[in-house]
């Protein structure tokens, strides 16, 4: 049996109690013990796994995920079309992602937040409403839900920059998706996103409103001015599907 693990993100949410992270490490632990050979997403899930569990001699491989093609990118007459530039981010609507530090970006600016992605914690989605109301950034906010996969392309493809400031990522395939298409993309430097990032993203290393400003506003100059749109674009042709099947043959042939 090959075992992929794709995060312990559990471990890195505070909301979790020491018991019930104990009860996800032992269900863990205990696929890890039936297996042959285990794979991470990242190396910074390989490290997370290696921290918190034990893998014996078993043998730890890392095969990144490939990037999703994006669809012809399309609206429809149900689609929200922005008004001026927008930055776009996606992902499951829950507290880990952090969508809410990115409000004062918009402060100021003529610029929305599309915000995509399944309606997971209606409690989240309400606070992050009433703080950009506290902002005063309400309406230039979009809380889209699940949206297609033509939506979606049409957003990546057309949005100022991409920005996706999730504190617990084993991976982060939106970032590849962004990658994709060579967006300016901005990011929180926790868990595996510096290491899909590397140094063609711009990080935010606290949530600081001010910090965070600056930061998009020195990357969006640096973007500009390098032209690093086809770096990234060159960058996202490492996360490759046919790649990671190959890297999967390998390691099921060596068993």
């Amino acid at each position: 049996m090959v075992l992929t693990i794709h995060d312990l993100n559990f471990m890195h949410d505070a909301k979790k109690s020491d018991a019930k992270k104990a009860k996800h490490l032992k269900a863990l632990q205990k696929n890890i013990d039936r297996s042959s050979a285990l794979v991470c997403i990242s190396e910074f899930g390989k490290k997370d796994v290696l921290q918190h569990c034990n893998v014996g001699n078993k043998p730890i491989y890392v095969i990144h995920n490939g990037t999703n093609s994006l669809e012809k990118p399309s609206l429809f007459g149900s689609s929200y079309k922005p008004r001026t530039r927008f930055l776009f981010s996606i992902g499951v609507m829950e507290r880990k992602k952090n969508f809410h530090v990115l409000l004062p970006l918009l402060q100021n600016q003529d610029m929305e937040l599309l915000i995509a992605g399944r309606p997971n914690d209606r409690e989240y989605i309400l606070y992050l409403k009433e703080l950009a109301k506290e902002l005063g950034v309400e309406e230039k906010v979009k809380v889209l839900g699940a949206i297609s996969e033509e939506e979606k392309a049409w957003y990546y493809q057309n949005c100022y920059a991409f920005t996706f400031p999730s504190i617990s990522e084993g991976f982060g395939l939106p970032v590849a998706e962004a990658m994709s298409v060579g967006k300016p993309l901005f990011l929180s430097n926790k868990t595996a996103l510096p290491e899909i990032g590397k140094d063609l993203a711009f990080y935010f290393t606290n949530f600081n409103g001010v910090h965070m400003q600056k930061v998009f506003t020195d990357g969006m100059r640096q973007y500009n001015s390098q032209k690093m749109q086809e770096a990234i674009k060159q960058r996202s042709q490492d996360f490759c599907w046919q790649k990671a099947a190959e890297q999967y043959l390998e390691v099921y042939q060596s068993l």
